[in-house]
């Protein structure tokens, strides 16, 4: 696969832009709050921009807000869903384990995900998440960010052949 060098550069940068926005919200060790967050800040971000839940015990995600161009990502709407209603087992089971890691340490992870769980083995996710509390310490919502990396020329429409 042949990803734009072009596109995966600009990934790293839309990620440097989003953690120095969230790291400057910082103050006194505190993690930021969803209330401290201001869209306008990152607005060239919002396409592909999430606010994952945590919710109870045992821990769950649910994707409290899933920005417009992860529509394109999933080939549906998936704002109000949790991981097993997304993913697969497997993909499931991937984001819980990063998930739990950024609660649990309450530091932002990245990393890289491919979408083959979808059947989309060309398309492949750079993403970031970050920690917020609304307390300041225990992590209640995390801000998600994902580049989206796909070959030369494809398009994010959802749409597969049959």
């Amino acid at each position: 696969m042949t990803t734009q060098l072009g596109a995966s550069a600009a990934a790293v940068r839309a990620h440097e832009e989003l953690f120095s926005y969230w790291s400057g919200l910082r103050r006194q060790g505190r993690l930021p709050a969803r209330a401290d967050i201001d869209p306008a800040g990152f607005k060239r971000l919002l396409p592909t921009v999430s606010l994952i839940q945590v919710a109870g015990e045992p821990r769950d995600y649910r994707l409290r807000l899933a920005g417009t161009g992860l529509y394109g990502v999933y080939g549906r709407e998936i704002t109000g869903e949790r991981l097993r209603e997304i993913y697969n087992a497997p993909a499931a089971e991937y984001w819980r384990r990063e998930l739990d890691q950024v609660v649990e340490e309450r530091r932002p992870r990245a990393g890289y995900h491919s979408m083959a769980w979808r059947g989309a083995a060309h398309i492949s996710l750079l993403w970031l998440r970050l920690p917020l509390a609304s307390n300041g310490r225990d992590v209640d919502l995390i801000l998600g960010y994902d580049a989206v990396l796909a070959p030369i020329g494809e398009s994010f429409s959802g749409i597969r052949a049959a």
